[in-house]
């Protein structure tokens, strides 16, 4: 089956839509309408790029531009995951631990899944890799943003309970063992209701597309259902990941309570 290109008035309707959905934002005043145009153009810019990118990739499937890209790829979520943060550790190791809680779990499933499960050869194929390794990246990053940006904002907000529960004997561990886990269930809250809703609510963004491609059905739930436990697994990981990391920022050696090294709320 053929697949129905789009044309550029295709693309200019839904921009349309868009731009609707803005003005009707300022009418109201939500004050949503510029971060969304500003996101509409960074998101047609960013994706054009990476068509062009990814055509240049396919044709050829070399190991150093694959790595290349996706070395970008983790650059770019580490960051998202930092700047998303109302209270973010200062100075380079936010940074440092946002990438490297994705880069412990996201590039260890997908190099997992290439070579184990999906069994591709090459193993860094770019058709594969880059499609496997976005889609964990892009859901790993919401649920790292979304636990480390209420750990700092509950341990900040809890600190003198937690220094009562320091100076009462407890190890950082103990103090802040409620906080940690309450924020390991929010950032893994959304994977969790997307793999509860698919199927029966929703039909998930690379089953959807494979199907349009001409996929067989069969064949694109069952990519489908690889995919979700995959970025289950990823997001949790990466999750326990940046919790840990970033909790090992805010206590000392004495087990003391740190709140020099997070940030002021803008």
């Amino acid at each position: 089956m053929n697949v129905i290109s789009l044309s550029g008035w295709d693309l200019t309707l839904a921009a349309f839509l868009l731009v609707l959905l803005a003005v009707t934002s300022f009418r109201i005043k939500l004050g949503l309408e510029k971060r969304m145009l500003i996101a509409g153009l960074r998101m047609t810019v960013q994706l054009l790029l990476i068509g062009l990118v990814l055509k240049t990739l396919f044709a050829s499937c070399s190991f150093v531009l694959v790595f290349l890209m996706s070395l970008v790829m983790l650059l770019v979520a580490g960051y998202e995951v930092w700047a998303r943060q109302k209270r973010k550790l200062i100075g380079a190791r936010g940074y440092l631990v946002s990438t490297g809680s994705m880069l412990i779990s996201s590039f260890t499933v997908t190099f997992l899944a290439l070579t184990v499960m999906v069994g591709v050869d090459p193993w860094y194929t770019p058709q594969y890799a880059i499609p496997l390794l976005g889609m964990l990246l892009g859901n790993t990053m919401n649920g790292v943003a979304l636990a480390s940006d209420r750990l700092t904002s509950e341990i900040y907000n809890q600190r003198s309970l937690v220094e009562q529960r320091l100076l009462l004997g407890q190890s950082w561990q103990e103090a802040s063992g409620d906080i940690r886990r309450d924020c390991m269930r929010t950032g893994m809250i959304p994977i969790m209701n997307s793999m509860a809703a698919a199927g029966v609510v929703s039909l998930p963004g690379m089953m959807t597309g494979q199907i349009l491609g001409g996929s067989s059905p069969l064949d694109a739930v069952k990519y489908q259902i690889l995919i979700m436990f995959l970025i289950a697994v990823g997001t949790g990981f990466g999750v326990i990941a940046a919790i840990w990391l970033i909790s090992r920022q805010l206590f000392d050696e004495r087990q003391r309570l740190v709140l020099e090294n997070l940030s002021s709320v803008k």
